[in-house]
């Protein structure tokens, strides 16, 4: 996994060392030894180096095992990119992802490795408070990535659908209409739904939601959130908020003034635990007074103080569709766009258990 941004590589792969590399002409002098250092070294050509480092019929074993032993002495490596330019592919799939969210830093590795086990390298670009989506795609697509993976992506359909006429896209979490993308995401609807379900099944009926803004993936968990009330015969409220820990604790200060209900679901884990942090702040006792459900089930929400009820997306489902999808195009050449739709489920923890008599009692808000 390569940070393309400019923070150099977040990770290295490659074989188990058993014996650290003897100093050689790259750690001396920083620069990379070349094949022909390395065939002199060996006193072999250049053409039996390559052989061996390539692992192909023809050197004695003699031969392979002093290019290897003075390979690693120099701490040679092959220069991978050249060799891909030479074949005009750079097995290189490009992630754009807000590395403030900690389900989108989960989906970096579960692809990373989907990738890697196909013969791909990661590249990540972030997006921030001063690049955008466009900026972020356009320095994937400088270092010549063959495919996108865009996470829960902010840009209009057209832009999006703009981007998959130039190069094969894979857009995780979200709808997009009149796709020339792929499409990898969850039934956010329905995983909302079956939050409403889990709190009318555990008695609560002032059950609150705070909203995820603007965007599809919001739209898809609105509606979720209302169908689920009206499978119930519930009256709904729902707070504007967002995705972000702000949105919770605004959303918490709302709900101290109109009187609190016994539940609430969050748009998503980083909205959930604001709330549990301003509830925590205000004397408000989770579960005990208030139960909270969050969606992404994210590594956040498993953390022991966290423990946070949450829908789970799949995650290691939705990486694996995606880079599938992505090699497809590149390596079994389609050119229709296709949508999967993964079930996402609840996740039950410790933030959600029966209201108390007086809570049921009370009317919502």
């Amino acid at each position: 996994m390569v940070d393309a941004s400019g923070a150099g590589p977040a990770e290295e792969r490659g074989p188990a060392q058993t014996a650290p590399l003897a100093a050689g002409p790259a750690q001396a002098t920083g620069r990379r030894p070349r094949l022909a250092e390395v065939a002199a070294r060996a006193g072999v050509s250049p053409g039996s180096v390559s052989l061996v480092l390539r692992n192909q019929p023809g050197p004695s074993e003699q031969t392979r095992l002093r290019v290897l032993e003075a390979a690693r002495e120099m701490g040679y490596r092959a220069d991978r990119t050249a060799s891909l330019l030479a074949r005009r592919r750079s097995r290189h799939l490009g992630m754009l992802l807000d590395i403030r969210n900690s389900f989108h830093a989960e989906l970096a590795a579960e692809l990373d490795t989907a990738a890697s086990r196909r013969g791909y390298d990661l590249l990540l670009s972030t997006v921030t408070s001063t690049r955008d989506e466009r900026k972020a795609a356009e320095i994937l697509l400088d270092f010549r990535c063959e495919a996108l993976i865009l996470i829960g992506p902010d840009d209009p359909a057209g832009r999006l659908n703009a981007l998959g006429r130039q190069l094969p896209v894979v857009v995780v979490g979200r709808r997009v209409p009149a796709a020339t993308v792929d499409v990898v995401r969850a039934a956010d609807d329905n995983g909302v739904a079956q939050a409403v379900g889990h709190l009318a099944s555990l008695g609560h009926r002032a059950i609150v939601f705070v909203d995820g803004g603007r965007g599809t993936i919001a739209s898809d968990r609105r509606r979720g959130y209302r169908r689920g009330m009206a499978r119930h015969g519930l009256a709904g409220r729902i707070i504007p908020g967002d995705h972000t820990e702000e949105a919770g604790i605004r959303a918490a200060a709302r709900l101290a003034e109109g009187g609190l209900p016994t539940a609430v679901i969050a748009s998503n884990d980083r909205c959930a635990v604001g709330l549990m942090d301003a509830f925590a702040r205000q004397g408000v006792a989770v579960p005990g007074s208030v139960s909270v459900v969050g969606y992404d089930d994210s590594t956040l929400a498993r953390l022991a103080h966290v423990n946070l009820t949450s829908v789970s997306q799949n995650a290691v489902g939705q990486a694996e569709q995606a880079v599938a999808l992505a090699v497809e195009r590149l390596e079994g050449g389609r050119t229709s766009p296709r949508e999967l739709v993964l079930a996402p489920h609840l996740i039950v923890r410790g933030t959600t258990a029966p209201p108390d008599a007086v809570q049921a009692r009370r009317p919502l808000a």
